[in-house]
């Protein structure tokens, strides 16, 4: 069987990001429980920015690093996201068209909250590898964006939901899946996948959210520990413990990750409190660093965590990476690939580290003026000119490569330009 995996991946945090202590200050928020986040900051959707623009911007280096050949064989486009902007049509008929990828090409649109990413990558390994047509390749964005908002509504609203703001980011991640996997050989067969009906958050209206804080994490432990017990029963000898070089995670905080590896490493590995901090530091900080500076990005973010992972770890010797995917509602499943050294070298061409260090840093100010101003871009727009000077230090952190940017949306449709 031939090998199938991610070819190239690639993450775009936007052109602005907050403080997210500063944010925490700024909303009266207990900074000592804040710390407990494990964040940094959040990146942040300027109005002329949307999911369509993230990820192309995320894609473009990927594709464009292709030949006219190579580019031909894409003929499967999935998007994954919970920030959808139409009922209908599909963002992924806007990404397809301006890469200008081959019309021999299937397009569609997954959701299944923060799950769509990785249901989107199995879906497009399956395709792969199923040989229905040889050598294609399939490219998967993930891609969200939240304009924050809360609905105050019902006995399970609390002011414990306003420390999802800080952790709330924008951004997307575009992977290209083929039988060439120079970044992460994905192991054949090795998935755990579990789920079941639970309300811990939703998105009840499109451009709302709500949810109960405690069950989320409820719902995210048991599904991190069923998951990896399906992926037991699948895979001879595995172990939590030493089987996995690294780990990454959805990760919609570091906070919630540093709890669920201590529960995880208690049950499945009976370790000591010291042995599961060096543990933590060692296989599972190195995929926290990028999601620290972005936020929760929904589907992409367990993608954000192995990119980080991927740069940020050792890899003078193929190592082993456990993924654990959690989508509220909820699905999740823990899978698992190698890296090797190679693998490293070509992620760490695509200067992720750099891309977000450019990012313009938003004054509290700039921020809640953008809050509520963040009407005259809601789901169902018909008619909107955007202004890309509004914020002027934030056009500087578009400059260097061609991005995409929103123009204006007429009569319901969205034109796009490129800036550079």
């Amino acid at each position: 069987m031939n090998h199938v995996g991610i070819e190239a991946i690639n993450v775009y945090g936007g052109s602005a990001y907050v403080d997210v202590m500063e944010l925490a200050k700024h909303r009266q928020l207990d900074t000592t429980r804040f710390e407990n986040l494990l964040m940094k900051e959040k990146a942040f959707a300027l109005p002329y920015e949307d999911p369509i623009t993230f990820g192309i911007n995320a894609a473009k280096p990927l594709v464009d690093a292709l030949s006219e050949a190579e580019k031909e064989r894409i003929e499967l486009v999935i998007t994954c996201t919970e920030s959808g902007i139409d009922f209908g049509k599909s963002i992924s008929t806007y990404i397809h068209y301006y890469l200008g990828l081959n019309r021999n090409c299937r397009l569609f649109e997954l959701k299944q909250a923060c799950y769509s990413g990785t249901a989107g990558f199995q879906m497009a390994l399956s395709f792969v590898r199923s040989q229905v047509s040889p050598g294609a390749k399939a490219l998967v964005i993930a891609t969200d964006i939240s304009r924050f908002t809360v609905v105050e509504a019902g006995d399970t609203f609390s002011e414990d939901w306003s420390f999802a703001e800080p952790s709330a980011g924008a951004g997307a991640v575009a992977i290209l899946v083929s039988e060439q996997p120079h970044i992460l050989q994905i192991d054949h067969g090795a998935n755990g996948y579990y789920g079941y009906e639970v309300m811990d958050t939703c998105r009840p209206v499109p451009d709302s959210e709500a949810g109960d804080v405690d069950l989320s994490l409820s719902s995210y432990l048991d599904c991190c520990e069923n998951a990896f017990l399906e992926y037991s029963k699948r895979v001879a000898e595995v172990n939590y413990g030493t089987t996995f070089q690294y780990l990454a995670f959805h990760t919609p905080f570091g906070g919630m990750i540093k709890g669920a590896h201590r529960t995880m490493m208690r049950k499945m590995a009976k370790a000591k409190p010291a042995e599961i901090e060096s543990d933590f530091q060692e296989r599972v900080m190195p995929g926290l660093q990028f999601c620290q500076r972005v936020g929760n990005i929904m589907g992409a973010t367990v993608f954000l965590s192995l990119i980080s992972t991927i740069i940020n770890g050792n890899f003078d010797q193929p190592k082993r990476i456990g993924l654990f995917s959690y989508g509220s509602g909820c699905c999740s499943e823990f899978y698992s690939g190698i890296t090797t050294a190679d693998g490293q070298r070509r992620l760490k061409m695509m200067d992720v580290g750099q891309h977000l260090d450019q990012r313009y840093k938003l004054t509290m100010e700039e921020y809640d003026e953008l809050i509520r101003g963040s009407h005259m871009l809601k789901f169902g727009t018909r008619n909107v000119e955007l202004d890309i000077n509004m914020i002027p230090g934030a056009v500087q952190a578009l400059q260097g490569k061609p991005r995409l940017v929103l123009e204006r949306i007429n009569e319901f449709h969205r034109e796009y330009r490129w800036v550079q």
